[in-house]
């Protein structure tokens, strides 16, 4: 446990890592695969109709005030990490598979986290409000920006060889049925019981995190069932932390770049760096579940998987270096050099 709490390794994600062991040793079986698949559908709903109960739609007003923080934000999440996605095809099929590809591809199209963002800007001694209102937006926008970019990368045959991943209309329906329908009944119904969830906000998160656990045993369990381990070799998991590890580390040092030049001050910037350069596990997995339902979900969501865990260990290294900093120190200094 102590080398856990040292190397910053987040419980979640050990929680995952064991998930997927276990499921290569004892998967789903066949005759169980359908009633596991209802019981996730009923945990993604779920988990997203929590979304919208614990999202306040006032924080996103309130945020219009710092407007080009959270466009800046939001341009990096949503159209600069998805350009350099579809610039990373030229890994394929040399170094990523078409079905890791999509993974790469995908994870660059969800959102940005928002526990964690909020705990690194407030580490580093950031714009907590600032990122607070931008991680609730990004996850909000999300809901309905992650699917469309999707969408709209499926239909230009970004998404698998030769466009094999095919968006249908009925799997737009499932989206609205099991992702944006639970959100918007969260938001209507947060008058009534958002008192509540915020008052056993720390019991509710291991509903939510139950309900991503779910999602990777199923995942996993039909893809040990398909021979994932079979599909996917040592080195290419190893390919895939050293491309998630120069992910992170460019995108840290684009974000306070721009920052700097468009002249934000030492809190917004680190607000910028840390929401700017995050990818949430906890809402792309139950969407990959969704949006990918007949692909080989494991091997997708496998880079999203290995990124979550490198960002936050480089983040959070990054968050401790800042807030040891001088002020003056940490807004002339993009990445905080070695003493």
């Amino acid at each position: 446990m102590n080398l856990v709490r040292k190397l910053r390794i987040d419980g979640f994600v050990l929680a995952i890592l064991a998930t997927v062991a276990i499921a290569s040793v004892l998967p789903a079986g066949a005759g169980f695969a359908p009633t596991l698949d209802t019981i996730v559908t009923a945990a993604i709903a779920l988990l997203f109709f929590l979304y919208g109960a614990r999202m306040h739609p006032r924080e996103a007003l309130d945020g219009l005030k710092h407007w080009r923080l959270h466009t800046l934000i939001l341009a990096f999440t949503f159209v600069l990490f998805p350009l350099v996605g579809i610039a990373l095809r030229v890994l394929e099929p040399s170094l990523l598979s078409a079905d890791l590809y999509t993974g790469v591809l995908y994870l660059t199209l969800v959102p940005s986290t928002v526990q964690s963002s909020i705990a690194f800007t407030s580490m580093a001694r950031g714009n907590v409000a600032g990122a607070i209102v931008s991680a609730s937006a990004s996850n909000l926008l999300g809901v309905l920006l992650t699917p469309l970019l999707v969408i709209a990368m499926a239909s230009l045959h970004l998404l698998g060889t030769g466009g094999s991943i095919q968006i249908s209309a009925r799997a737009i329906v499932d989206i609205c049925a099991q992702l944006l329908v639970p959100f918007l009944v969260g938001q209507l119904a947060r008058p009534l019981i958002g008192a509540w969830v915020e008052k056993h906000s720390g019991s509710l998160k291991y509903v939510d995190r139950g309900s991503i656990v779910l999602v990777v045993y199923a995942a996993f369990s039909e893809g040990v069932r398909e021979g994932i381990w079979h599909a996917v070799s040592a080195w290419q998991i190893g390919f895939l932390v050293l491309l998630s590890v120069l992910l992170v580390v460019v995108m840290l040092w684009l974000t306070g770049q721009c920052a700097d030049r468009l002249g934000f001050d030492c809190g917004n910037r680190i607000a910028v760096q840390f929401c700017g350069t995050k990818k949430s596990l906890a809402s792309g997995l139950p969407m990959a579940a969704v949006l990918f339902a007949g692909q080989p979900v494991s091997i997708i969501v496998l880079p999203l998987m290995v990124f979550h865990q490198v960002q936050l260990m480089i983040c959070s290294w990054l968050a401790a270096r800042y807030g040891s900093q001088p002020a003056s120190e940490r807004s002339t200094t993009p990445l905080p050099t070695a003493r």
